[in-house]
């Protein structure tokens, strides 16, 4: 028996997908014999078919083994693939935890376990994701898979570790509604009271459990908000971190849909305290890691090398607004979606006494561009065109300006200025505008200007922009604001020009870092 299972379709809005790699050397399949490539150079990709959630990866062998959800068809039933990476390079290890039965695996997490709290042996490597149960809509429960090989091979419990019991005994539909939200566990050790953690995605809340082995759960407490506005609870992401003061705090993320109160559909956090039983949030007004259209999904995890102050993170490139349709890379290269470059998160104080985190590009990405080029300082009133082209780099610039009401760069532009995508600060807006790119046949309208909030009367920023073919992440000053974007260039949108409105601008310290494939 099998079952027409998309975690999309069925649970109204999560995700399945696949992953791939940046800056390997995969050829193309057959079609781009006919078009060019319209490869990523150096973002994560699919070898083949469907991409979508990232799973928070765990050290094995010396490496972060990155998993993924993957489906031979877009939107449609499939498992979990596996990757290695260093943060830059992917190497693809293929399937791990294929359907079963025809029922998929969707999101969830993975730890190390170190002390044989489960039973598989010290070291042991543990999954726990969420599967609907016999494919049944209401019954999303969590399941338990372990590996003994470092994470390339997986073996699943048979039956559900946490049972969906609202789903067995959902009868309104307001249960029904809520017990078809039940999924992407997220777990840590909590070493002070020797014991996991799970948090749990829910359609208006978090839910926390408690386990001594990984098998047997203990709710604890749920964390509700008061905008349900914000959309359901989906790849819950709860962890420690020390601050730049040297103060610890918690931090619980999630991917949250605030399109319909005029906030992103990417990942949502809040500062607080867990007291072991119950998540209290400092401000019940969440931040947002990432401003764009296409940072969804995302997770997190400690950085090797400085695991209390530093993690890194990574999203899936995309939007359930529009996710499920077919893309240019589906013609060229037989797959179809990309997740983001990877990024350095910090935990600083604010000057108001809150904290944030701030948002960095690993800074190992530099190393493997192929050059780097350093144009001269300009004064623009107008509009310039810098002489440089490409598709897969990244511009770093500062802008400063006294009079102009409208400054920026404009990115993946066509010989005749007609189509490019603009990036720039408007008012009170830091904005990324991909209308102008918009690609007949993969329209993004009406969702193609992504804005953040910047002082009305700030008068100069820094700007990171990073441009692949077919994605643009821009990240803003000290790393406060990033609005992360797929665009869907032809292969002529190659140029890049300096705009202002209203006044001059000073464009400075123009360094162009570009990335080459290795095919």
């Amino acid at each position: 028996m099998t079952f027409d299972i998309s975690r999309r379709t069925l649970l109204q809005g999560a995700g399945i997908g696949a992953l791939g790699f940046a800056l390997a050397g995969h050829a193309p399949l057959a079609a781009s014999a006919v078009q060019a490539s319209q490869r990523a150079v150096y973002h994560m990709t699919p070898p083949t078919a469907w991409l979508c959630d990232p799973q928070r990866p765990i050290v094995s062998g010396g490496q972060y083994q990155l998993y993924y959800l993957h489906s031979d068809v877009n939107n449609g039933p499939g498992g979990w693939d596996h990757t290695t990476t260093d943060g830059v390079s992917f190497t693809h290890h293929g399937t791990v935890m294929p359907l079963t039965d025809g029922v998929p695996v969707w999101s969830g997490c993975l730890v190390v376990d170190d002390a044989n709290t489960a039973g598989f042996g010290a070291g042991a490597v543990i999954a726990l994701a969420t599967r609907p149960t016999d494919g049944v809509r209401r019954y999303q429960e969590q399941y338990l898979y372990w590996s003994t090989d470092g994470g390339f091979s997986f073996t699943m419990l048979p039956d559900p570790v946490l049972v969906n019991t609202d789903g067995r005994a959902a009868q309104t539909p307001a249960e029904i509604d809520n017990a078809e939200w039940c999924r992407d566990p997220k777990v840590h050790w909590d070493a002070s009271r020797a014991e996991w953690v799970m948090a749990l995605g829910r359609a208006r809340y978090a839910g926390f459990y408690t386990s001594p082995n990984l098998r047997d759960w203990v709710w604890r407490s749920n964390f509700d908000y008061p905008t349900p506005q914000l959309g359901g609870i989906e790849c819950p992401d709860l962890f420690e971190m020390t601050a730049d003061d040297g103060t610890r705090h918690w931090v619980l993320g999630a991917s949250m849909d605030a399109y319909d109160v005029g906030l992103p559909m990417t990942y949502a956090y809040w500062m607080g305290e867990w007291d072991g039983t119950r998540f209290v949030a400092d401000d019940l007004t969440p931040q947002w890691l990432d401003w764009g259209w296409d940072w969804y999904g995302a997770v997190t995890w400690p950085m090797k090398e400085n695991p209390e102050t530093r993690r890194l993170a990574i999203g899936w490139m995309n939007n359930w607004k529009y996710a499920a349709r077919d893309v240019p890379t589906d013609v060229t290269d037989g797959y179809n979606g990309q997740n983001s470059i990877v990024r350095e998160l910090r935990l600083d104080r604010q000057p108001g006494g809150w904290y944030s985190l701030l948002s960095s590009p690993i800074a190992a990405l530099e190393d493997h561009a192929a050059s780097t080029l350093t144009l001269p300082d300009r004064t623009v009133n107008g509009s310039a065109v810098l002489p440089w082209a490409g598709r897969a780099y990244e511009l770093e610039l500062d802008v400063s300006w006294t009079d102009a009401t409208n400054v920026g760069v404009s990115v993946g532009r066509s010989a005749d200025g007609l189509r490019h995508t603009n990036i720039g600060k408007y008012g009170a807006d830091v904005y990324v505008d991909r209308g102008p790119s918009d690609r007949s046949g993969y329209s993004l309208v009406p969702y193609t200007r992504a804005a953040a909030p910047i002082d009305p009367n700030a008068r100069s920023m820094h700007l990171r922009i990073f441009v692949d073919r077919q994605s643009v992440e821009v990240f803003v000053n000290a790393g406060h604001t990033v609005l992360s974007q797929q665009v869907h260039f032809l292969d002529s949108d190659t140029g890049i020009s300096l705009y202002t409105d209203g006044g001059s601008a000073q464009f400075t310290g123009i360094t162009i870092r570009e990335y080459v494939s290795s095919v």
